[in-house]
C-alpha cells in the first residue's frame, strides 16, 4: 500500500511510477488520497490523524487475505509509522524521506515549510498554495523516531542523499530506533519522497521486508 506525502495524491506521476514498478514485480498495489487531499474529505493533520486513513487502507487490503506492506513517503511515512506502531501484524513497513524528529534543519526548503506548518497563518497560506485542506492547529505529536521504536514489523528506511527538505542524517535516527528487523537504504542521487531514483530501491525494500518477515515474495 502506497501513502503519499503533503500536497500529493494517488494520481501523482511519481507515485504512479512506484505503483507500476511494484506491479511489474508481481505485487498488488493500493493507493488512496489522504484526508484533505484530492478526492478525499476531511482535514490534513500532517501524518497524525492520517493513521486512520492507513488503517482503513490496510483493512481493505486484507480483504484479499494477503500480507500487507505499507510504504509511506514524507508525510505518508509519518502516517504509516503512526499506524504501524500499534499494528505488529504488518508484513513490513517502508518509510521514504521521513524525518526522525520535529526540528528545524538548515535548509531553505525545511525552514520555509516549518514556518508554514507551525503557525496558524502559515498553515492557512500553505493550504491555499498546496490546495490542501490543512488543519489550523499543530498538535506536536510523538516524533517519528519514537514511533519507529515501537514498530515490531520489519522496517526499511529509504532516504535520498540529495533530499533538500529532510536531511539524510534523519534516516539514521529512524534506523537506530529500537525495535525489530531494520534496514537502511541511502540512495546517492535521490531527492525527496517518490523521486525517480527511489523507484527500484522501494521495490528492493519491499522484497527485503517480506523476506525478513518470512513471507514469500510474488516474484
Amino acid at each position: 500500500m502506497l501513502v503519499h506525502g503533503l500536497a500529493a495524491t494517488k494520481d501523482n506521476p511519481e507515485l504512479v511510477a512506484v505503483a507500476t514498478s511494484l506491479q511489474e514485480r508481481g505485487f498488488d498495489v493500493l493507493a488512496y488520497d489522504a484526508r484533505g487531499h484530492g478526492e478525499s474529505t476531511g482535514i490534513c493533520t500532517l501524518g497524525d490523524l492520517e493513521r486512520f486513513d492507513v488503517a482503513a487502507g490496510v483493512a481493505h487490503a486484507r480483504e484479499r487475505g494477503l500480507p500487507v506492506v505499507v510504504v509511506g513517503a514524507s508525510m505518508g511515512g509519518i502516517a504509516v509509522l503512526r499506524y504501524a506502531a500499534d499494528d505488529p501484524t504488518l508484513a513490513g513497513v517502508v518509510t521514504v524521506s521521513s524525518p526522525a524528529d520535529w526540528r528545524l534543519h538548515r535548509s531553505p526548503g525545511t525552514i520555509l515549510l516549518a514556518g508554514m506548518i507551525r503557525t496558524r497563518v502559515g498553515r492557512a497560506f500553505a493550504g491555499r498554495m498546496f490546495r490542501v485542506r490543512l488543519s489550523p492547529h499543530w498538535s506536536d505529536p510523538e516524533s517519528p523516531r519514537t514511533l519507529a521504536g515501537r514498530v515490531a514489523s520489519p522496517l526499511a528506511v529509504v532516504h535520498g542523499e540529495k533530499d533538500h527538505f529532510i536531511p539524510a542524517r534523519e534516516a539514521a535516527g529512524l534506523f537506530s530506533a529500537s525495535g525489530g528487523e531494520r534496514r537502511l537504504f541511502l540512495v546517492p542521487k535521490m531527492g525527496h519522497a517518490f523521486h525517480p531514483e527511489a523507484v527500484p530501491v522501494i521495490g528492493e525494500a519491499v522484497d527485503w521486508a517480506l523476506a525478513a518477515s518470512a513471507v514469500p515474495s510474488p516474484a
